[in-house]
């Protein structure tokens, strides 16, 4: 006789998962639980069905069975199937072989830190320790540091399904089968989530506190995003357009008795504003005079239109590397942006674009400067405070045009 699936006890254990990680719960909700008889233990699609074995569920108990439930809604948290199926085509890799050892990478990035605190480790997990290498890597890092051998014949059994590795299943149902997630589907599970940990992070890890952040900041070409914003606003119809007297208008013939001007375009004035304070890193100032060397490039040189002003606590740092450049450095102010505003803005040689250069801890101007503005933001300013409920950072004005940087 066929044992029948355990759906109480699958569902006790899904509810010790929640309560072990909470931050996880609309995930773990959102696997439609498939009972299979054909999947060795349990193993995840890449449309979120979860595929369980009846039998399985019958010999394990609800601890383990909770543990083996976050990890497999880990795997498609983090996207090992997209991920494996990219690193197969950059290193033209096909084969069960190597699927299964992307089976193995994926394992040892999830169970590093999956364990503990209310989660049992299950029997076999892979840990990166097994295979000799160091925890806290992802699954690329892991696959160029091993290969298949005598160290991991005990791990040839792993099966976590088409959702960790990428090659499909003959148990699996498919893009057509019942009761998948759409893609679109599936990024709102992972939106959540990621917003979840990012705003209230409990316990979470720090493996997944990096993972929310890069899911709801994924990686830009900042700094072709930067060059372009301060581009558009330079040459924003308007910025530097002056009547002058040094030459006749072309319309002065239609009118012999009086003199005209001509409209003449001059190349934009830029302020930069870096903010130095204590709370900007080293690296992160770096950047910032990096990214002045290069707006006084897209000068063309000129560096009589380029102004710098510093604001504050490392100026001894920003002034040598300035004044060695060449580029004229105006004296600091605090870490309150405001004053470096309002130095930009009554300069004798009135500013048409003010670009400031933050990690966005400090407040801003309460009204709109007669400039346009661009703010290149250091890192990733926290939603949230330990002992402030009603936290709100201060985020740049909706006026200014923002650059993640980093």
């Amino acid at each position: 006789m066929t044992t029948p699936l355990d759906v109480d006890k699958l569902c006790a254990a899904r509810l010790l998962a929640v309560r072990a990680r909470p931050y996880l719960a609309t995930a773990l909700y959102a696997l439609h639980l498939i009972e299979s008889r054909s999947v060795p233990t349990m193993g995840v699609d890449r449309y979120w069905r979860c595929y369980i074995s009846p039998a399985f569920v019958a010999r394990k108990p609800v601890e383990e069975l909770a543990s083996i439930l976050v990890h497999e809604v880990s795997h498609l948290l983090r996207d090992h199937h997209g991920r494996s199926d990219r690193f197969a085509r950059e290193h033209n890799l096909t084969g069960a072989a190597e699927r299964l050892r992307m089976n193995i990478a994926a394992d040892a990035e999830i169970n590093d830190d999956a364990f503990g605190d209310g989660l049992v480790e299950p029997e076999g997990a892979v840990l990166p320790a097994l295979l000799g290498l160091r925890s806290g890597e992802l699954m690329e890092d892991y696959l160029h540091q091993f290969r298949l051998g005598r160290h991991t014949e005990e791990m040839a059994w792993l099966d976590c399904g088409s959702g960790a590795d990428g090659l499909d299943r003959e148990w699996e149902l498919g893009p057509d089968g019942a009761d998948g997630l759409s893609d679109q589907e599936c990024d709102a599970v992972r939106f959540r989530v990621a917003r979840g940990i990012d705003g209230h992070p409990g316990n979470a890890s720090r493996t997944w506190r990096r993972w929310a952040q890069e899911a709801l900041h994924p990686p830009q070409p900042w700094r072709d995003l930067l060059r372009a914003a301060i581009r558009a606003a330079a040459c924003a119809p308007g910025i530097g357009d002056d009547y002058t007297y040094g030459r006749p208008a072309r319309r002065a013939t239609a009118l012999p008795r009086v003199v005209l001007p001509s409209l003449r375009h001059m190349p934009a004035r830029v302020s930069v504003i870096i903010d130095t304070s204590g709370s900007v890193s080293d690296e992160e100032l770096g950047s910032a005079l990096l990214e002045t060397f290069a707006i006084t490039r897209a000068l063309g040189g000129r560096r009589d239109l380029l102004s710098v002003l510093s604001c504050d606590a490392a100026a001894r740092i920003a002034h040598p590397l300035c004044e060695a450049d060449g580029i004229p450095l105006i004296g600091g102010g605090g870490t309150d942006l405001r004053v470096g505003f309002t130095r930009a803005l009554r300069a004798q040689q009135h500013p048409d674009v003010i670009v400031a250069l933050t990690d966005g801890h400090t407040p801003w101007p309460s009204t709109r400067p007669a400039c346009r503005t661009v703010v290149g933001l250091f890192g990733h300013q926290r939603a949230w405070r330990e002992h402030d409920p009603n936290y709100v950072p201060n985020r740049p004005p909706a006026w200014a045009r923002v650059v993640q940087i980093g």
